[in-house]
């Protein structure tokens, strides 16, 4: 399968040992596209670091290129410089570096405020050894009221040393194409990777929409709320939806697509099939 911009898979850690054979299952149906890597969350405040270092290491023990995240929200820089240390004896390369949210009912912000000030802490420490993916909010980041200073904070992650940028997934092509035209405006010129998530379960991606600002067309929603309970139906709309989404950012020119796969590999796979076609 040859597709025409490189692709890349998001997951989070699993929870049980059923949980841990189904995703190497998943990772090998998707390494078969032989993605440029595959990232791995991390919880609020680091609360699944181990898990997160154990699946990152599982999937480079099979050959993959894995990228953890790694939050600064209640990090010192000596346990930041510590995770590194392990990561870097697993020979993983690749990181993710976000602000991170605090766990529920945490008080403790830690050593590093934003994600530029661990980014920054991490080229002065580290040099050039990582090659660092941020996070952007093409639809503003939901707790942030004025775009232009979410544009802002997006420009002083680059400015402080980040390779690339993924954004948060997204419905409107168009809320991209701005944003990356924005963007190159303040002297941004590295990748920015538009992240999408193939729609199984339309009530929890509402729920997502709801809770991060993330716009689902009207024509969308009011088609996939007429289908009710037929998850047929969803499955195929939905398919069709984020499969012209993607077709859409490649010919206006998204250097990549990373998938928000949500543990699970076939609506991924049926979507690259049909953008190889």
């Amino acid at each position: 399968m040859s597709l025409a911009v490189p692709v890349s898979f998001e997951f989070f850690p699993p929870n049980t040992p059923a949980g841990d054979e189904k995703l190497r299952t998943v990772v090998a149906e998707l390494g078969a596209l032989k993605p440029e890597f595959f990232s791995v969350t991390y919880g609020a405040g680091g609360s699944t670091r181990d898990k997160t270092l154990a699946t990152v290491s599982a999937i480079a023990a099979l050959g993959h290129e894995a990228a953890p995240h790694l939050s600064c929200v209640g990090s010192t820089r000596a346990g930041i410089a510590q995770i590194l240390d392990t990561y870097r004896a697993q020979r993983i390369r690749r990181l993710v570096a976000l602000r991170g949210d605090l766990p529920s009912g945490t008080a403790t912000v830690g050593e590093f405020r934003y994600a530029a000030e661990l980014i920054r802490f991490i080229r002065e420490t580290q040099g050039r050894d990582w090659h660092i993916e941020v996070a952007c909010y093409p639809e503003v980041h939901p707790q942030q009221r004025y775009a232009k200073r979410d544009l802002q904070f997006f420009a002083d992650k680059m400015a402080a040393g980040a390779d690339s940028a993924i954004t948060q997934f997204f419905y409107n092509a168009d809320a991209y194409f701005h944003f990356v035209d924005e963007a190159r405006k303040l002297g941004v010129t590295a990748p920015i990777v538009p992240g999408v998530m193939p729609i199984l379960n339309y009530a929890r991606i509402a729920q997502f929409g709801q809770r991060d600002g993330i716009e689902i067309p009207r024509w969308v929603a009011l088609k996939m709320e007429g289908f009710m309970d037929d998850a047929e139906s969803i499955r195929a709309f939905g398919l069709d939806v984020v499969t012209n989404l993607c077709r859409r950012l490649i010919e206006g020119g998204a250097p990549g697509i990373h998938f928000y796969t949500l543990n699970q590999s076939a609506l991924s796979l049926e979507i690259c099939r049909r953008l190889a076609a």
